[in-house]
C-alpha cells in the first residue's frame, strides 16, 4: 500500500522518542502498565501464541511473555520496535505496517492463539486500511482464536464502522466492554474494548 499510518504521518520528528521516554518513566515509576495483558491472560490456555499487533514498546507483549505465553509483536515504527528490544528481550519484535504484514513471508509461520490491539492502534494505522488491518490481523490467528481491540469513541474511527470491519473479517463479537478492567459498556463510554472470535469456516 502506498498511504503511510496516521502515526507517521501525523507526529513530527521526535515523537517517536516522546512516546519511548514516557513509557520508560511510567515503568520507572510503577506505574500499572499490564492492564491489557491480565485481560488476554484471563482468556488464554497457559503458553498460548499471542500476536501483538501495533506493539510499540512492547509493555504489552512483554507482559503477556512474562506470563508464560509465546510472543510476536509488529509494530510499524523502527524507533519503537528498537526499544522493545532493547528493553523486553525475550519476545520477537518486527517492524511492519499491519495493513499488509505477512508473517510467514518473515519466517513465522504458526498461526496465533490470539491477538492483542492496544493502544490506540485502530486510530493510527493509515485512514481507510482499518478493514484491511482487521483482516490482516485475522489471518494470523486460527480458527476459534481470540482478538482484543481496544481504542479511544474520541480517535475518529466509529464504533459502528469498527463493528462492519470486524464482521467483514470473519471476526465475531463476543463481549464489549468500557476499560480494559471490564467495566460495563454504556452508549456513552469514551473507551471501547471488544473481545472477537475468529470464526472456524467450516
Amino acid at each position: 500500500m502506498s498511504v503511510s499510518p496516521r502515526w507517521v504521518t501525523d507526529h513530527g520528528p521526535g515523537h517517536s522518542q516522546w512516546y519511548i521516554d514516557r513509557f520508560r518513566a511510567m515503568a520507572a515509576d510503577g506505574a500499572d502498565l499490564g492492564g491489557e495483558a491480565r485481560l488476554l491472560d484471563a482468556l488464554l490456555a497457559p503458553r498460548s501464541r499471542v500476536l501483538d499487533a501495533g506493539c510499540g514498546t512492547g509493555r504489552v507483549g512483554a507482559e503477556l511473555a512474562a506470563r508464560g505465553h509465546i510472543v510476536v509483536g509488529v509494530d510499524v515504527d523502527p524507533l519503537l520496535i528498537a526499544a522493545a528490544e532493547a528493553d523486553h528481550p525475550g519476545p520477537r519484535w518486527m517492524v511492519d505496517d499491519l495493513a499488509e504484514f505477512d508473517l510467514p513471508a518473515g519466517g513465522v509461520p504458526e498461526l496465533f492463539d490470539a491477538a492483542v490491539i492496544a493502544g490506540n492502534v485502530m486510530a493510527y494505522v493509515a485512514l481507510g486500511t482499518e478493514p484491511w488491518v482487521l483482516a490482516r490481523v485475522a489471518a494470523h490467528v486460527r480458527a476459534g482464536g481470540v482478538v482484543v481491540v481496544g481504542f479511544g469513541m474520541d480517535r475518529g474511527y466509529l464504533i459502528t464502522d469498527f463493528d462492519a470491519h470486524a464482521a467483514a473479517a470473519g471476526l465475531t463479537r463476543e463481549h464489549r466492554f468500557a476499560t480494559w478492567d471490564l467495566r460495563p459498556w454504556r452508549d456513552d463510554a469514551t473507551f471501547a474494548v471488544t473481545v472477537l472470535r475468529k470464526l472456524d469456516p467450516s
